[in-house]
């Protein structure tokens, strides 16, 4: 039977340039044969592969590794800098895409790279090479990546908490209602995901809280929407985890309610 999901597409070189998306906007599956940094200078952009997403706002940058086949959804109108990495340069090395700091430095030269024409070839060369020189030295950020779940178990029981972050249910009375025992998915959670069900949770409670935010939600509905107590609790949260308040990335977004909430299946 056909799929109804479209073909990958094979784009033989990733594209360096502008790429604006409205809010709920994406590009469906692809590839490409050399990496790619993506950087939302707006918005928040995630990128989904069969092994999770990953997520980059302004002062993050998402690198894809060359022949990742993946996928672009933006949250909140995104003004996206693409940068096609020439082969065989790979400042990176990693076989699965990372998300990484940007510096003041590191911003300035994704903003040159792809946002002036540069006649001179030699002139943009050479911008690459320092681009490439301060990616190796870009620090990689945890707390931006959220990986998928294969045993249907498991799906099923993140499928309940991607539809409602603020779900309070423990692990028991989750597997209760997937048929499945509290032992059981806690080994599922530590053998597929790489980490407990407690952290799976708050991962996705605050990259759910960038997407709002990102599409403009006031800084207490989103913390209620995630399941915080107070948003005072939540504001504390997301500064340790992200380096900044949750009122700096919803100024960073374009405000207007994003068409396409929850987390790309």
């Amino acid at each position: 039977m056909p799929s109804d999901r479209p073909p990958t597409r094979h784009l033989p070189e990733a594209t360096t340039g502008i790429r604006a998306l409205g809010p709920g906007g994406g590009l469906s599956a692809h590839r490409h044969d050399n990496p790619q940094l993506i950087y939302a200078r707006s918005g928040v952009v995630a990128v989904t592969t069969d092994a999770g997403s990953w997520l980059a706002f302004p002062g993050r940058a998402l690198w894809v590794p060359a022949g990742t086949v993946h996928e672009h959804w933006s949250f909140g109108a995104a003004d996206l800098r693409l940068v096609g990495i020439p082969v065989p340069d790979d400042p990176v090395g990693a076989t699965s895409p990372a998300v990484l700091g940007v510096d003041p430095l590191l911003r300035e030269l994704l903003l040159a790279v792809t946002g002036e024409t540069i006649a001179d070839g030699g002139e943009y060369d050479r911008l690459v090479g320092v681009l490439l020189d301060r990616v190796r030295r870009a620090p990689r950020m945890a707390g931006q990546y959220l990986p998928a779940a294969r045993d249907p178990r498991l799906v099923a029981v993140c499928r309940i908490l991607l539809d409602d972050p603020a779900e309070q249910a423990g692990l028991a009375e989750l597997g209760a209602r997937v048929g499945a025992g509290e032992r059981t998915l806690s080994r599922l959670f530590a053998r597929e995901l790489g980490m407990g069900f407690q952290r799976w949770r708050a991962a996705l409670r605050l990259q759910h809280a960038l997407i709002l935010l990102a599409g403009g939600e006031p800084v207490t509905a989103v913390a209620h929407r995630c399941g915080w107590s107070s948003a005072s609790a939540f504001i504390d949260a997301y500064r340790r985890t992200f380096g900044h308040t949750p009122g700096e990335t919803r100024r960073a977004g374009r405000p207007g309610p994003a068409r396409r909430e929850g987390w790309p299946t």
